[in-house]
């Protein structure tokens, strides 16, 4: 989708748009003349510091009230973060004094991507048992590795693809953790902290250590502005009796439930749609992650339930487990939203994502009009993430008032120009690299290009390290 040009010297009578996009600015910038543009210098601090972004060529909103289109789209716009919010969004916003003010011109802003299914302590198997499908993965290399690793490297192996994530854009991620002891734990919510992303911590414990999901809520989250909880099951009949426990603890908590379900066509031999129903767990505080295999009439009763569903295309490729029915999904309202999924993504990049979320679709139904679309995609990389978790009311659009998680793309580059249809670039031509800027709560996280306050030759170095002792204990 191309967005129509509009000429910022065109003079036009106020629009919705216009004071919808203003609406956060006016109590920053009425009587506040224009203050001269300081360097970016940006910081690890705890503060947010009041930052413009000036002259971006294309802003994609999310938030069709703010510009034109599904995707809220404006050609060379503004951005305004301020305490940690979007402040404002429009033309020739006025800098309020002491404000960092950052030339984006030529560039790109959208919000942050939204990582809804990931495991991040699977940095530690990259690549590994790539000839196998799901349930060899899972016996040689998933089980056979989280044992081995202790405290500390997995400090290490977390920080590095929470860092990876960050600096592809990714602002909040949904980490799926498997069972661990809470030294471990405390060492895993370390890692996903120092970074400054955005993180739902998904806790999975076995059933003899299920009192410490409130014990690692309290402790370990609850203190953290930019972490949140959710609750980690198997669904199964197999596991009913744990399945209740732990759907029972959720609701006490106020938390949602995160079950991968139907993955693999081997899966249906557990009845995971049955023991969920069973649990009482269908519902708006379900995620799904997955859900390849449903039929007809599970698509219906979770439609009809409102659970959200996790698609992690690059996954499912890479593991021979199939093709969701984005489209059936779609057509039953089913919110859903884009995952990594770990160590059988094995790398960082919602582009790729993306891509491959709408070339699946294409080649399996031929029909290159069939959801996602492009714009659909984008949406399901953002907003359509943050309504999957609850969090819409508070990122995933540039809407001013919102937390201010923001991505500054750099088109000038050997992969992505020259210009032609821009929107749809960022999906078909998107690399990490393109990635400039990435704000989480108005924060700079990366900067014209690196991440802020990070020695990323020795997050290398620290996982290379956890590898070797992972390997010395095979």
């Amino acid at each position: 989708m191309t967005s129509p040009t509009n000429s910022a010297a065109t003079v036009r009578p106020p629009s919705r748009r216009t004071v919808l996009a203003g609406i956060g600015a006016v109590p920053l910038t009425m009587g506040t003349a224009a203050a001269a543009p300081r360097p970016e210098r940006p910081d690890g601090h705890d503060h947010a510091p009041t930052t413009l972004l000036r002259g971006a060529e294309l802003v994609l909103t999310m938030d069709p009230a703010l510009g034109e289109g599904e995707l809220g789209t404006l050609e060379r716009a503004d951005v305004l973060m301020r305490d940690g919010r979007i402040a404002g969004v429009g033309r020739r916003l006025t800098a309020p004094a002491g404000a960092r003010v950052v030339d984006v011109s030529g560039m790109l802003v959208l919000p942050g991507f939204v990582d809804l299914h990931n495991h991040l302590w699977q940095s530690s198997i990259r690549g590994g048992c790539a000839g196998q499908d799901l349930y060899g993965w899972l016996a040689d290399c998933n089980r056979a590795t989280l044992p081995r690793i202790g405290p500390e490297d997995m400090h290490r192996f977390v920080r590095l693809a929470a860092l990876d994530a960050l600096r592809a854009g990714v602002t909040t991620v949904v980490d799926w953790v498997h069972p661990i002891p809470f030294d471990t734990s405390e060492q895993y919510v370390r890692a996903l902290d120092r970074t400054g992303l955005r993180f739902v911590y998904a806790m999975a414990h076995d059933a003899d250590d299920l009192d410490l999901v409130p014990r690692v809520k309290k402790e370990l989250l609850d203190p953290l502005p930019l972490a949140s909880a959710q609750v980690s099951v198997h669904a199964g009949m197999a596991a009913l009796d744990q399945l209740r426990r732990s759907r029972e603890i959720a609701r006490d908590l106020g938390l949602m439930l995160n079950s991968h379900v139907l993955e693999n066509r081997g899966d249906r031999e557990q009845e995971p749609i049955r023991s969920l129903r069973a649990a009482d767990a269908l519902g708006p505080d379900l995620l799904m992650n997955h859900a390849i295999h449903l039929t007809d009439e599970e698509i219906a009763e979770i439609a009809g339930a409102d659970v959200r569903v996790a698609h992690s295309p690059l996954s499912n490729m890479r593991l021979a487990s199939g093709i969701i029915r984005l489209p059936e999904l779609r057509k039953r309202g089913v919110k859903a939203g884009l995952g990594h999924d770990g160590g059988t993504n094995d790398t960082s990049d919602m582009f790729n994502v993306m891509k491959a979320a709408v070339g699946l679709q294409r080649a399996l139904h031929q029909d290159a009009e069939v959801h996602p679309t492009i714009p659909a995609v984008l949406r399901m990389a953002t907003l359509g993430g943050a309504e999957c978790i609850h969090l819409a009311d508070r990122i995933g659009s540039l809407t001013p008032g919102k937390r201010a998680d923001v991505v500054v793309l750099d088109p000038g580059t050997l992969n992505f120009a020259p210009r032609f249809d821009w929107t749809s670039q960022i999906v078909l031509n998107g690399q990490p690299g393109n990635v400039s800027h990435v704000y989480v709560d108005g924060r700079a996280r990366k900067a014209r290009g690196s991440l802020v306050d990070v020695d990323t030759a020795e997050v290398v170095r620290e996982a290379e390290r956890a590898a070797d002792h992972i390997r010395a204990t095979a």
